[in-house]
């Protein structure tokens, strides 16, 4: 039991990684906390169910189609909503939130509740490890969250755009008598948030069916994690990710399966009370404040 405990909430902790990775992307960029992540979580993976299934597209084709349609929407959310409102804070967490659950709710209007809806699997097989056994498609979740991380850290250290990017998450002021367009970098942000939680769907809700209330979740999930790791730290995200992973697999294993969305709440509590800017978080601490 044991082992399978440690396997599978290795996976679980990747799972959530890739949940967090575009929620603190957008923060660490833009400052705006996306409270409609866990929507566009779900409208990327129905927009691939509808690419795929309705119209008949090759898969590869609706991941792709369906990604950038999910990065759109969220310039789109951006360029006509956040960028009028940036800065206020309270205004950024009412709208964002408002936008997710009018997607949430127009979702559900459109009829797409039920157990019908569901993706494929990658490779519908399993392999052995020792006395675990473990489905292909959990191998890939981690092989792609990997992936993701690494292209993350790549893209933000080697690329002109990803440069642009911290530059901004550094010093806004001196980025912007550099020539950089703040805007423009903080809309490219909110864009690839959404791809990645597009991405994230893609990858893992083929484990399950997609059911438009997973959007709360979703969120609560990518809001723990990057409150416990620190908000805008990529290296918090992971760790976080972990601690949080295993403790849902524990609790899971050892306990009841329903206590486990108590687990990301617990842990904000926690954090909350002991380092309220997060493991790794650059936020100044009440004490510094005073």
């Amino acid at each position: 039991m044991l082992a399978n405990t440690l396997v599978y909430g290795f996976v679980n902790s990747v799972i959530l990684m890739l949940v967090a990775l575009g929620f603190n992307l957008t923060f660490g960029i833009s400052g705006v906390a996306n409270f409609a992540y866990g929507a566009l979580y779900i409208l990327g993976a129905l927009l691939c169910w509808i690419f795929f299934n309705s119209l008949g597209l090759p898969f590869f084709i609706a991941v792709i189609l369906a990604v950038a349609l999910t990065a759109v929407v969220g310039a789109l959310m951006y360029r006509f909503i956040l960028l009028r409102i940036r800065g206020m804070v309270l205004s950024e967490v009412i709208a964002t939130f408002g936008i997710g659950l009018s997607i949430l709710e127009l979702l559900k209007y459109l009829g797409f509740i039920g157990f019908e809806y569901s993706l494929p699997v990658f490779i519908d097989d399993s392999i052995e490890f020792g006395q675990v056994i473990i489905d292909i498609q959990r191998i890939f979740i981690v092989i792609i969250g990997v992936a993701l991380a690494g292209f993350l850290w790549f893209f933000t250290h080697h690329t002109r755009t990803g440069l642009r990017f911290r530059a901004i998450a550094q010093d806004e002021r001196t980025a912007l008598s550099l020539g950089i367009n703040s805007d423009r970098v903080a809309m490219l942000s909110v864009s690839f948030g959404a791809a990645y939680a597009a991405i994230a769907a893609i990858v893992i809700l083929p484990l399950g069916t997609i059911n438009v209330e997973q959007g709360y979740s979703v969120l609560i999930n990518a809001l723990a994690v990057c409150i416990v790791g620190g908000l805008g730290s990529t290296g918090g995200v992971v760790l976080a990710s972990f601690l949080i992973g295993y403790a849902q697999t524990f609790t899971v294993t050892y306990l009841e399966s329903h206590w486990v969305m108590m687990v990301p709440l617990i842990a904000i509590l926690a954090i909350l009370v002991i380092k309220p800017s997060g493991l790794f978080g650059k936020q100044k601490e009440l004490e510094e404040r005073i």
